[in-house]
């Protein structure tokens, strides 16, 4: 298995953990204000992240620092916007539009790091552009506040994705996750001070919730997100992460009975087909059906060449 398709399996496993987290933090905005949720949770994973690389994070340099402080702020406005956005949208409709960022990292790839796709790229980015549509936008071709807000945090999440992809290959990888993770911590805190009134939340459906987004969706994605990008490309990323609203569709619908629109099944074929379109390594299958076709011309040709010499007996 080379690395880049382990690194692709690795962002494969956290799409479906962070296609879970959308109901999970809808549900969680029932109780908490929207920069206080978000501040108890990247603050736990802090505090997690911290005490398992303490040693690691001794030696951190300026550069690692400066790096994490700039994909913090960008990752803060990702999930600030989105956070906002689930006040007024569904969760469904919220994971569809997130992944919207699947349209804007080629672009930005193309400008910021010179990395021109490749036409199963392409291909693929048009697959999921298309279902994406089918997805997120109803009979009326509208979108409200809620959707609004969650479109900026798709620009957010694309710029996040591109920065991490030229970031990553300069620095310690996990150092840089740790540094945003606290980053998006700080600030989440001190908007909360100013904006809101925060509160300590009790009830135990709204901790397990918390935990298993800061552990699950917080430390352990983004640590994946931040040592396996440096592996693939930002596109190959994005398009993984385009599978983000079916499983958060999936997820809406075990965990709150939130059901697809009527195009939802269709939109979710096909950004799975330009998933796998994407992934695959066309050459080598090329090169096997050539193979293949070669083979069956010789038998074939031995075939006649034997029933010829049977006639001819």
């Amino acid at each position: 298995m080379t690395k880049q398709l382990k690194a692709n399996l690795s962002l494969l496993f956290i799409t479906i953990i962070w296609g879970s987290s959308f109901i999970l933090t809808k549900n969680s905005l029932n109780h908490l204000p929207t920069y206080n949720f978000l501040a108890i949770r990247f603050i736990i994973s802090s505090f997690i992240s911290i005490i398992i690389f303490r040693k690691k994070l001794i030696s951190v340099d300026a550069p690692t620092i400066k790096y994490g402080i700039l994909t913090g702020l960008v990752l803060f406005a990702g999930y600030a916007f989105q956070t906002v956005g689930l006040n007024y949208t569904t969760a469904s409709k919220s994971g569809f539009i997130t992944g919207f960022s699947v349209v804007i990292v080629p672009v930005f790839s193309a400008f910021l790091l010179k990395s021109k796709p490749t036409k199963p790229a392409i291909i693929g980015v048009i697959f999921a552009i298309i279902g994406l549509g089918f997805l997120t936008l109803d009979s009326n071709i509208s979108l409200n506040i809620g959707d609004l807000y969650t479109l900026i945090c798709a620009l957010a999440f694309a710029l996040h994705i591109i920065s991490i992809s030229k970031f990553t290959v300069k620095c310690d990888s996990i150092n840089l996750a740790v540094i945003q993770i606290f980053v998006v911590g700080i600030l989440s805190l001190l908007f909360s001070f100013v904006l809101e009134k925060p509160t300590i939340p009790t009830g135990i459906n709204i901790w397990i919730n918390i935990v298993i987004l800061a552990v699950l969706a917080t430390t352990i994605a983004f640590l994946i997100q931040t040592t396996m990008q440096k592996y693939t490309t930002a596109t190959h990323t994005a398009l993984i992460l385009s599978a983000e609203p079916v499983f958060s569709a999936f997820f809406a619908f075990l965990i709150a009975g939130e059901m697809l629109p009527s195009g939802g099944i269709l939109g979710s074929a096909l950004i799975l087909s330009g998933m796998l379109i994407s992934e695959l390594d066309w050459n080598n299958i090329l090169h096997y059906l050539k193979n293949r076709e070669l083979f069956i011309s010789i038998a074939n040709n031995l075939k006649n060449q034997a029933i010829t010499t049977k006639s001819g007996r």
